[in-house]
């Protein structure tokens, strides 16, 4: 009797860390790269006119796709999924598939440096994380869990309250 007392709030905060570990594109349920072609021919990450260009047309093929966890397609992508799509079919770049992965490779950099195609990480949550492509002029373009893929400020407060880092992904 006394080791269930004991056994059921445990469970209950063992079950809840283990989902809020989860974060955003952990879930791999729709995770098929071979599926997703590399680009054809890579575009120079320094050509920042061609990078724009390239960001937007991804941007127009999916705005207000769902969010979905975990999702890798039109029918819903989360926010690492949508980063790793564009990377792979518009750059010909293999980026790791979830934000904290992603979170690692490139070279830091400062907010007043960035550049169309770096990657903006935020913190959302005790351990949640977002990333999104930072396109110009302080805007960016994402997977929002309540928006699908849209495009935002940095200015926003909630976005600026949380931002973490940005990272620049060199070839």
């Amino acid at each position: 009797m006394q080791l269930e007392k004991i056994l059921v709030p445990v469970t209950f905060l063992f079950m809840l860390i283990v989902l809020t570990l989860a974060g955003c594109g952990t879930h791999r349920d729709a995770y098929r790269p071979a599926a997703i072609p590399l680009a054809a021919s890579r575009i120079n990450l320094s050509d920042i006119p061609a990078v724009k260009s390239v960001l937007y047309s991804q941007y127009n093929e999916w705005k207000s796709v769902r969010y979905r966890e975990g999702g890798m397609s039109k029918r819903g992508v989360d926010c690492s999924g949508f980063v790793y799509l564009t990377y792979r079919s518009k750059f010909g770049i293999d980026l790791p598939r979830t934000t904290d992965l992603q979170s690692s490779v490139g070279k830091k950099i400062a907010r007043n440096n960035l550049q169309a195609g770096d990657l903006v990480f935020f913190k959302t949550g005790f351990f949640r994380k977002h990333v999104g492509i930072f396109l110009e002029e302080r805007k960016f373009m994402h997977a929002s869990a309540s928006r699908g893929v849209m495009v935002s400020s940095l200015d926003e407060e909630y976005w600026a309250d949380s931002y973490w880092m940005a990272k620049r992904i060199y070839l």
